[in-house]
């Protein structure tokens, strides 16, 4: 299966921070939004981190409902 290269982006005032990850590597980009929120030399907070996770369930549910619908229908179309 191809990877394709997805961003999430949090827009904070006048500051942007973007996390740029692969399909599949999900779990890493969980990891490095933990680092980032970390660090107080930045201002992302655990807030922040808590509403790019959501951001990225939100678009895992809606990647696995477009594999569902495809695959009912090819299943569908096969009958």
């Amino acid at each position: 299966m191809k990877k394709v290269k997805r961003q999430l982006v949090l827009n904070k005032g006048r500051e942007r921070f973007i996390f740029r990850y692969e399909t599949g590597c999900e779990d890493e980009l969980l990891d490095a939004l933990i680092e980032q929120a970390k660090h107080r030399s930045t201002n992302f907070d655990w807030f922040d981190a808590a509403v790019l996770s959501f951001k990225l369930t939100q678009s895992l549910i809606g990647q696995a409902d477009e594999l569902l619908g495809e695959s009912t229908d090819k299943q569908m179309h096969a009958n």
